[in-house]
């Protein structure tokens, strides 16, 4: 039975502030973020993160605005599909289909945003409970996997490692988010322009909107920079702070 004490233990180390980050730090996870985003192979694997967030978007708001949420795939070659059942047209359906591509920004902004308070741990076991929270809705092996190990990872890291690298694992992650939804926004338009994607989500809302799928593949993209902009804002406070700055 856990007693009180240990309760308030727990309860301190979550909500209480981690002391602020080395500046250094949250330049060289910001850097360390920006390489994993613009080159192939560790894009390729970390991506998963990506559509993790991008499908966990579609679910939330597909609950939000009232549809019968019918299940989560998450695959290897790091796509994903979100089934809800509901009224194929309409508000709900046009928020569902717009709420993935700029879901992994705004999870990245709500986690820079967690950070600015130096709420570090607070941050790693609300990304934890959210990961179990669509393991539910998982209906493949390798989305089951895929939430497991990332959970999985993210729990060791909050219980066993030191502040300095909850600090230097969190900054980097937020980073990964902000700059990460980005790049399937281009991906999408280049794939789109090939004819390699027919039904995406930017095509299914041109379908439901009176407005062509590029305008929507727009919307994704000013979303997600200005997204990434107030985030940067956010993360970038330790510089703010004076220490890397000339001081008099």
């Amino acid at each position: 039975m856990v007693s009180f004490d240990g309760l308030t233990d727990l309860w301190d180390r979550l909500f209480s502030a981690q002391p602020d980050p080395p500046p250094l730090l949250v330049v060289l996870t910001g850097l360390a973020a920006l390489l994993v985003v613009s080159t192939r192979l560790p894009w390729r694997v970390a991506r998963n993160a990506i559509t993790i967030a991008h499908e966990g978007g579609h679910a939330l708001v597909a609950l939000l605005t009232g549809r019968k949420l019918r299940g989560i795939r998450l695959h290897s070659d790091t796509s994903g599909l979100t089934l809800s059942a509901g009224r194929p047209s309409g508000p709900g359906m046009i928020l569902t289909l717009l709420a993935g591509y700029v879901a992994p920004p705004l999870v990245g902004l709500a986690g820079a945003w967690l950070l600015g308070g130096n709420r570090i741990t607070l941050l790693l076991w609300v990304a934890v409970v959210l990961l179990l929270a669509m393991l539910v809705m998982i209906r493949n092996a390798f989305g089951v996997v895929s939430l497991l190990v990332t959970g999985g990872v993210v729990l060791a890291v909050s219980w066993y490692t030191s502040p300095q690298v909850q600090a230097a694992f969190a900054y980097t992650g937020v980073w990964f988010l902000l700059l990460g939804g980005v790049r399937p926004v281009v991906e999408l338009q280049r794939l789109r322009s090939r004819g390699r994607m027919p039904a995406s989500d930017a095509d299914q809302l041109a379908g439901l909107t009176p407005f062509p799928a590029f305008f929507w593949v727009a919307v994704f993209a000013l979303v997600n920079l200005v997204v990434l902009a107030i985030g940067a804002i956010l993360l970038a406070d330790p510089l703010l702070d004076g220490t890397l700055l000339p001081t008099r």
